[in-house]
């Protein structure tokens, strides 16, 4: 964790931007090409003594040609004033993450002025994980990479805490799918995840509909509020009204359908909002009916 005197005194900025910005760039340019330069990256990359001795630093180009085959967007070599897009950047740390060890000198070979090198996985990937991290915590920025070298999106904590505590018990196997895949892809940093997400979520919505007995989906849409309040009160009426604004929401929309007469969202931040509505709502439902929530 950071111990800089800002965060110490004022507390860490929440983590809520969603664009890795040039300044931020620069500074996980500047990482990467340290990573090349002091050898962390020949660990899946080594660079062979021409003697035939072992491996003595990291392979550039074979580390350029595999990063130009796995994340094909890139461009090489890096420029540390040309921003990549975001899902770009968050694929590259991935692959560096993969590549990362750390560096342990043994013998050194005075004719080529280098150390043979071998590699501590757990450590170079333990520590290009807290430098990435300490990054973006310090530029506020919403992702993070795991343990384990995968980048995700962070979540505002309330959030967070309710999606990821949420339970889904509806008693249908696909409305459960459903719920499950929306809420795996909301937290991922990729824009096309995020709009799967909510389309999942609007699914799942119109199924929890059709769960509970009647002689029609409106009539089993009212009973299954009728669960949650009852009928009559404030709060049930409440329920009416934001389950009609939610269903005329997907409908005008382009979130389940791709009709021509239908908007399209221009943001994550609408994505979000609309997914986080919907979830809410969804959550209120299935606790108060017993399926979870």
């Amino acid at each position: 964790m950071s111990t800089y005197f800002t965060d110490r005194e004022y507390g860490t900025r929440p983590q809520t931007i969603d664009v890795i910005d040039e300044r931020l760039w620069g500074g996980l340019y500047s990482l990467i090409q340290t990573g090349i330069g002091n050898g962390s990256f020949g660990l899946r990359f080594p660079e062979q003594c021409p003697d035939g001795n072992g491996p003595c630093g990291c392979d550039v180009q074979a580390f350029s040609q595999v990063l130009g085959a796995e994340v094909p967007w890139i461009e090489w070599p890096l420029s540390p004033s040309l921003v990549p897009d975001t899902p770009v950047i968050l694929d590259l740390l991935e692959f560096c993450a993969g590549a990362a060890g750390e560096p342990i000198q043994g013998a050194y070979h005075s004719y080529y002025r280098h150390h043979h090198l071998s590699w501590d996985r757990d450590a170079g990937l333990a520590r290009f994980v807290a430098d990435v991290n300490l990054l973006f915590r310090r530029n506020a920025v919403a992702y993070e990479l795991t343990a384990t070298g995968q980048a995700r999106r962070l979540l505002p904590q309330a959030i967070a805490n309710t999606i990821g505590w949420a339970l889904f018990q509806t008693g249908d196997a696909e409305t459960d799918r459903l719920l499950e895949a929306a809420r795996q892809r909301f937290v991922s940093p990729m824009p096309e995840d995020r709009q799967d997400a909510l389309e999942k979520l609007w699914d799942a919505f119109e199924r929890l509909k059709t769960l509970d007995p009647g002689v029609n989906k409106r009539a089993q849409a009212d009973a299954l509020l009728d669960r949650v309040a009852p009928r009559g009160s404030g709060f049930r009426e409440a329920l009416g009204r934001e389950a009609v604004e939610l269903t005329s929401i997907g409908n005008s929309f382009r979130i389940r359908h791709s009709e021509t007469t239908q908007e399209a969202l221009t943001s994550l931040d609408q994505v979000d909002y609309l997914f986080t509505r919907m979830f809410a709502f969804v959550r209120v439902i299935l606790k108060g009916t017993g399926r979870g929530g």
